[in-house]
Parts: C-alpha cells; sequence; structure tokens
C-alpha cells in the first residue's frame, strides 16, 4: 500500500500542469481555514445553492478545477471572492475522474488543513449542523486526534418523472429518498465500510446490485501531503483514514446527492457520448439511456427528508459522542 501511495502521487505530480490557474487566491487562506476542493463541468444550476451552503458550514476558501464548462460556470466562479479557479479541458476519466487535479491542489494547499472535496451535486449534513459548524466538528475531532469523517451518499430524488421540477433550493426539489435498502462489507483491498444499495440500486441495478454505486465516502480529511484519494472519495491511503464508519463513539454524516435535477436528463444525453463518469462507461449506456428518458424513481416506500435527526434514527448516520 506504500509504494501504491507513491504511484498515486508521482501521477498527481506528472499531471499538475493539466490545470491552469485563472485566478488563484489561496494566499487568502488562514491557518485554521477549512478549504473546499472540487471538480465541476456546467454546475451553474447548481453553483450559487452550493456555495451558500458550504459557506454556512464553515468552508471559507473553495478551490476549484473548472472541466470545460459552456454554460457560464467558470466566469460565475471567477467572480467569488472566496474562490480560486484552475481549468482545464483534459479528460476527466483519465484523470482519475478529476482526482489527480484536486490531489495536486491538496498536495500544495490542504496540508494542516481539514479538507472538503465533495462533487457539485452532494451537499454535505451532519448531526447538529443547524447550530454547529464545521469548525466546532473539526476541532472535537482534533481533540480527539481523529483524522477523517466519513458519510453516505443519499439519493435524493422527486416524485414523478424526472425532469419536471423548477424548485430553485434543490433539497426541495428532491425531497425523497429510500430510507432502509442498504447493505455494506469490507472491502477487501482498502479496508473501508462499502455501502451499497439505494435508489439507483432499486431502479437501475436490481438485476446485477453488486454493479451498483457505491454510497460510502470519506469527505472531510485532515489533511497531510502524503495522504490521497484511490477512487473518488471512496477510498484512501493510508488505510487508516478508511475506518471512518467502524467506530461507535464516533459521528457521520451523509451527503445529500442532488443528480436527479431537471438537468439529469440532458447531461446523461450528453454522458452517452462523452463516456467520462465511469470506469466501465459500455456498463453504464442502458442507465444514461434509462435518466435521459426521465423515469419515476418514487415508489410507495420512499421517505420524505425531514433532517439530520431523522437521518440518525434510521441509522443512516451517527451522533457517536458528538453532542
Amino acid at each position: 500500500m506504500r509504494w501504491k501511495r507513491r504511484r498515486f502521487l508521482l501521477r498527481i505530480w506528472r499531471n499538475r500542469r493539466q490545470i491552469t490557474s485563472v485566478i488563484n487566491r489561496t494566499g487568502d487562506i488562514g491557518p485554521s481555514d477549512i478549504i473546499l476542493f472540487a471538480t465541476m463541468r456546467n454546475e451553474m444550476v447548481r453553483l450559487p445553492h452550493f456555495l451558500d451552503h458550504y459557506r454556512a458550514l464553515g468552508a471559507k476558501h473553495f478551490l476549484i478545477v473548472d472541466n470545460g464548462s459552456d454554460d457560464g460556470t467558470a466566469a460565475y466562479l471567477r467572480d467569488q471572492p472566496d474562490i480560486s479557479l484552475w481549468t482545464t479541458d483534459h479528460s476527466y476519466k483519465l484523470a482519475r475522474f478529476g482526482m489527480d487535479w484536486l490531489g495536486w491542489l491538496q498536495w500544495q494547499h490542504g496540508a494542516g488543513h481539514w479538507c472538503l472535496t465533495v462533487d457539485a451535486d452532494e451537499l454535505l449534513t451532519f448531526p447538529h449542523d443547524e447550530t454547529r459548524d464545521l469548525q466546532e466538528l473539526t476541532t472535537w475531532l482534533d481533540q480527539r486526534d481523529i483524522p477523517a469523517f466519513g458519510a453516505i451518499m443519499l439519493e435524493m430524488y422527486p416524485k414523478g418523472p424526472l425532469g419536471q421540477d423548477s424548485e430553485a433550493d434543490p433539497i426541495k426539489a428532491l425531497p425523497w429518498f429510500d430510507a432502509h435498502n442498504y447493505r455494506h462489507r469490507t472491502h477487501p483491498v482498502y479496508q473501508n465500510r462499502w455501502i451499497q444499495g439505494g435508489v439507483r440500486e432499486r431502479v437501475f441495478f436490481a438485476d446485477d446490485p453488486d454493479k451498483s454505486p457505491t454510497l460510502s465516502k470519506t469527505p472531510l480529511v485532515k489533511w497531510h501531503w502524503r495522504h490521497v484519494y484511490v477512487s473518488s472519495t471512496h477510498q484512501m491511503l493510508p488505510l487508516r483514514l478508511n475506518h471512518v464508519f467502524d467506530h461507535p463513539d464516533r459521528p457521520t454524516g451523509a451527503l445529500l446527492h442532488t443528480k436527479f435535477l431537471p438537468v439529469i436528463r440532458a447531461k446523461s444525453a450528453e454522458e452517452i457520448g462523452r463516456r467520462q463518469h465511469f470506469e466501465n462507461s459500455d456498463l453504464y449506456i442502458n442507465y444514461h439511456q434509462q435518466l435521459a428518458e426521465g423515469p419515476d424513481l418514487w415508489s410507495p416506500d420512499s421517505t420524505r427528508y425531514e433532517g439530520w435527526e431523522q437521518l440518525v434514527s434510521l441509522g443512516l448516520m451517527s451522533k457517536g459522542d458528538w453532542v
């Protein structure tokens, strides 16, 4: 694993020139600031709410790589005073789904900081987040020498065919989720809790559930230059960073996944041609074709989202000793 980590770091270093700085405000980052890292492409419909959400949680600076947007995303990001922006037209897939690019930025700017790595369609929630922010949470984790915080990715969806919602707030547009159809096992290589299930498995991968998306993530980490993400934010090296769901005294969170906004139909149609978002793109062609047709993901067993306390009561995240 040590040699594998070094190979990933070497790969990150080699690919560093694939991204070009547009505006660099990293000199404004304070020594205790929480930094958010993300790669985006054509996310203008989500951006205002995304930034407001994470600013309210306590993220102080955003380091973002724009991957060839043509919907105004890059211009909008460039004008935000707490954002440093890079751009690239290189392959998202060949850059390990953007992790090589973000890995270089984390290497250069993340060391010693709590770093939050998320996609534009992921909104983090955690116990007591309406009264306590990320600064308080990470202080609690620091005091206990806990270097990473885990979260389940919770797929949110509307009632009715995809593509019909007009709400600006993604959670109001996508208020439903699957509450009970989850399973987990320990990954044989990376030792993380490997969670699968949810609505995408129920609707799209019922015939082959082992191929359904991984839902366990480690989005919040006290960064060291030797750290590296292996597969999105699902697995990390060193291995100890993957043990985020294994301690009942530790809190965990949820990433509310807003993938199924109305733009999903156009994005899925585009992805059939681009094939940039999956390791085995051919496996997911039928999946994207179904999304482009606007299916109804709701079922009588769907649960309406009410907040973090509901997710704790359902066992989808934990308060641990965080009170």
